[in-house]
């Protein structure tokens, strides 16, 4: 059960739920809670038989599963409602064949409306904490646009990112980030308050929590934002997003920003700047930064090292394709055994986990450049090239990239 207080009192947003599978997999009823506490209001399109049968006509794709059928008649008939602020489509994990209609049906409704969408392929164990960053960001996208649509950080704030490995804090003024300070999360409380100090110690800038605006991201967002008064506590979309297209300064076209975590992984497309398609998750850690962790470990080398060592390596000498974590160091493991170099080793770890993202999470999103890497793992040259042969597309990797979360909340927290 989540047990954070309601996020939202006023007017409820409107979202169209397009689905295959979330009754009888047990899942409605968390999506239902998570509804609630974001202050949304999920409805079914009702489709006609002869919307089904346009839909499948019209979008030039005919699944065998009459429920998948029936998604595409929905997605025909959205064009009944008038009063939609967001789309929420999804299918179960396993359903090769839903992915394919997610996948078409993503494309077909991003043509049609200029609505928010989120696509995501649940389990039957999904829960209401799993599902809360994913609408809590609907929500934040829709509610908060005006916020969003800022090009400027002014005067002096201070951005606090808590996630699940690292804590972060930035300092900025004037658009500049003047300190800036990061730590392994343990407590999450106490770890927020050593990062603040750091940073604030480090720049020449005055600060003062309470009169000087602080935005907060991350896991630890609820606790910290009225512990540090912030105006702004908002979940990690919509602030790494602004953090990414503020630090390459992107805030007209298109781009796509990814961050590959130590707990799940982000793929977003923006356009002038604000998010208008996301997936979030990554089911199995072989696809996160976590693996690359575990890899550089038994390596015998840190994080950062492993991409060096990737730089110099061969993929393909190297055959690693698993998309469990035990299953991926097992194949370090015999590699190594079988006398492979260490460097054909990292280089086919950091393809590995870039493969899997993109078949995992760029397939669910529009794709579109530039495309730009932030987040931790964004320091590890050998991913950052691992995804750029696999997108065949220049990463962009800006300044500060692995503190881009807490540089997004800096930045709204100023214009809040």
């Amino acid at each position: 059960m989540v047990t954070i207080p309601l996020l939202y009192r006023k007017e409820k947003v409107r979202i169209a739920q397009i689905s295959c599978g979330t009754e009888w997999s047990g899942i409605q009823p968390e999506l239902d809670k998570v509804a609630e506490l974001v202050g949304a209001e999920i409805f079914f399109p009702e489709a006609s038989l002869e919307e089904i049968e346009l839909g499948v006509e019209k979008l030039g794709f005919s699944p065998v599963s009459h429920s998948l059928r029936v998604m595409l008649g929905q997605a025909i008939a959205l064009e009944n409602y008038r009063d939609v602020d967001g789309i929420l489509l999804l299918t179960c994990f396993r359903c090769a064949e839903g992915s394919l209609t997610r996948t078409v049906l993503r494309r077909y409704l991003q043509g049609r409306f200029n609505l928010p969408i989120i696509t995501y392929s649940y389990t039957e164990r999904t829960k209401a904490e799993n599902l809360l960053l994913r609408l809590e960001a609907l929500a934040n996208l829709i509610r908060k646009r005006p916020l969003l649509e800022v090009k400027r950080q002014e005067g002096v704030s201070l951005g606090l990112d808590s996630g699940s490995s690292w804590t972060k804090a930035v300092l900025m003024e004037e658009g500049e980030v003047v300190g800036f300070s990061a730590l392994p999360t343990t407590d999450i409380l106490d770890t927020a308050l050593k990062v603040v100090e750091k940073a604030v110690n480090g720049a020449k800038t005055r600060f003062s929590v309470g009169s000087d605006p602080v935005g907060v991201t991350g896991y630890g967002r609820h606790l910290l934002g009225p512990k540090f008064n912030a105006k702004v506590a908002m979940e990690e979309i919509t602030v790494c997003a602004k953090g990414a297209t503020f630090l390459t300064d992107q805030h007209t076209g298109d781009a796509t920003i990814i961050d590959i975590g130590g707990n799940d992984n982000k793929a977003i497309s923006t356009h002038d700047g604000i998010p208008y398609n996301f997936t979030v998750g990554g089911v199995c850690a072989g696809a996160s930064g976590r693996f690359l962790e575990v890899a550089a470990a038994r390596l015998g080398v840190s994080v950062n090292e492993l991409g060096e060592l990737a730089l110099r390596g061969n993929p393909s000498n190297i055959r690693m394709n698993a998309y469990c974590i035990v299953f991926g160091i097992q194949d370090i493991v015999a590699a190594l055994a079988a006398g492979a170099k260490k460097e054909d080793v990292a280089a086919a770890a950091c393809f590995s986990v870039a493969e899997q993202f993109f078949e995992q999470q760029l397939q669910e999103i529009e794709v579109r450049s530039p495309i730009i890497e932030i987040g931790g793992t964004s320091l590890n040259r050998g991913l950052v090239r691992a995804i750029e042969k696999i997108t065949h597309s220049q990463v962009k990797v800006p300044p500060h990239s692995q503190f881009a979360g807490a540089v997004g909340a800096a930045v709204l927290a100023s214009n809040a």
